[in-house]
């Protein structure tokens, strides 16, 4: 789309519904149309800060009526451009829609509005024996990692977000509000447009509200850390525990380079060198059994230090000092932005997918760490880079690309959780093919025929 000056008429328009809350300032436009990608910022013309589905719906039909795009925005934690206004326009801040509306804890859901963060959510579920366990790290709003599908370290127990989203409230290009799915846990009754939502990257649709799956807290859970001698070690233990069908919680691998980061960055001492973290739910007993399962499994393939984390702060201090990985490896050359990767592939492909990749760093000169959610196939690499710096930025691109061709080559896929947005359109059809993606174009085109819903993503 071709950036256009905001309409006098719809300036006024918003300026009388919403008062303070509509914004044209620079600094509120540089902060929404700005993430945590390497891509440049690109400012909306206007911010609207709303507090309920109506006011989402009376946005959506005033830029309808001129023709001008909206992008909907939750904390800005995304690495794909996602929030970028390509083509100007309103951007739709839902932050403020951040009530929990209902628990259903006898049924073990939640409903709550777009704008409610993970951690605001399992704040609130305290004293139910609940929890909601999507934790892709930062604390992004449940309608931004349903509109990514996103999914983080809990996801080889409990799914990713396309597995707990069971309802939506969701708006449409021209304003209408729509209800999809329902709190039964199953359903054949018609195309299912709640799968069909999530992952659109508010693209088809802004959902408002999401009724999302709970589970019960573990009577027992522990933690623990085991170094390997080689990155190949690590993750043939990670493939021989998925294989037996140990029902481990987590198991996140990270390199020397991002244990260094995490060491200088949270002041821990871990050892610098292959790490695989684990955690296990379940009984007591349980929890003990998969816990010295896989210690038997680590020990034959070399790893030392298996050290365990049962009381809650140790477990705390060690999760956060993972979730901080991302961060702490940005520290590791200041002033610089993260070229990501986050592929995906089956796991009996994992190991010959990272050495392969290894050899690629080898060949360039900017730093990359490695780390992932590898017990359901996924890693990433923070390659770093200057964005100024021509050199840097084609070897983070020639990286990127030779990554996501070996996934893609590996029956995998080219972005694991953090979605299309602007960095990855270019390998959509090499995934899925060109007639899945005329289908999505179709999709698109019924639901937007004017493109006015965060335009220029996803689709090439």
């Amino acid at each position: 789309m071709t950036r256009k000056p905001l309409p006098a008429a719809l300036q006024q328009a918003l300026q009388q519904q919403f008062q303070q809350r509509f914004s044209q300032g620079e600094s509120t436009r540089l902060q929404h149309g700005r993430d945590e990608s390497v891509h440049a910022p690109e400012l909306p013309d206007g911010v609207v800060l709303t507090e309920s589905t109506d006011e989402v719906a009376l946005v959506v039909r005033l830029c309808a009526e001129h023709g001008v795009p909206v992008i909907p925005y939750g904390v800005g934690s995304s690495v794909e451009g996602h929030v970028l206004a390509t083509s100007g326009g309103i951007s739709l801040d839902l932050s403020g829609m951040n009530q929990v509306i209902a628990i259903h804890a006898e049924d073990g859901d939640a409903t709550v509005q777009a704008g409610v963060t993970r951690k605001q959510l399992n704040d609130a579920l305290k004293g139910t024996g609940l929890f909601f366990p999507i934790d892709p790290g930062a604390d992004a709003t449940i309608g931004g990692m349903a509109a990514t599908r996103a999914s983080g370290t809990n996801a080889v127990r409990y799914g990713t977000m396309r597995d707990n989203v069971l309802a939506t409230t969701t708006v449409l290009a021209d304003g209408r509000v729509m209800k999809t799915g329902g709190r039964a846990r199953k359903s054949s009754a018609g195309y299912d447009l709640t799968r069909l939502l999530v992952g659109s990257e508010g693209t088809l649709g802004i959902m408002t509200e999401l009724t999302v799956k709970l589970y019960p807290i573990p009577e027992a859970i522990s933690a623990a850390v085991c170094t390997f001698p080689s990155i190949e070690a690590a993750v043939q233990t990670v493939i021989q525990t998925i294989q037996l069908g140990i029902p481990v919680a987590r198991i996140e691998l990270l390199d020397t380079l991002s244990l260094k980061a995490i060491n200088l960055f949270s002041k821990t001492t871990l050892a610098e060198a292959p790490t695989l973290f684990f955690e296990f739910h379940g009984s007591p007993s349980s929890a003990t059994e998969q816990a010295e399962t896989v210690q038997a499994i680590a020990d034959e393939l070399g790893g030392t230090n298996f050290e365990w984390a049962a009381r809650p702060e140790d477990r705390s201090r060690l999760w956060q000092a993972r979730h901080d990985a991302y961060f702490a490896c940005l520290q590791l050359k200041p002033g610089c932005r993260c070229f990501p990767t986050d592929v995906c592939v089956p796991i009996s492909r994992l190991a010959e997918c990272i050495a392969a990749t290894y050899e690629d760093i080898a060949q360039v000169s900017i730093p990359i760490a490695l780390f992932g959610h590898v017990g359901d196939g996924n890693f990433h690499l923070v390659v770093l880079v200057d964005t100024d710096n021509t050199k840097e930025m084609e070897e983070a691109a020639w990286i990127s690309r030779r990554v996501v061709e070996r996934a893609i080559a590996m029956e995998g896929t080219c972005t694991g959780e953090h979605g299309i947005g602007l960095g990855k359109k270019k390998y959509l059809v090499a995934e899925h093919g060109e007639v899945a993606v005329e289908v999505m174009r179709a999709l698109k085109v019924a639901l937007d025929p004017r493109n006015l819903l965060n335009p220029g993503k996803v689709l090439p």
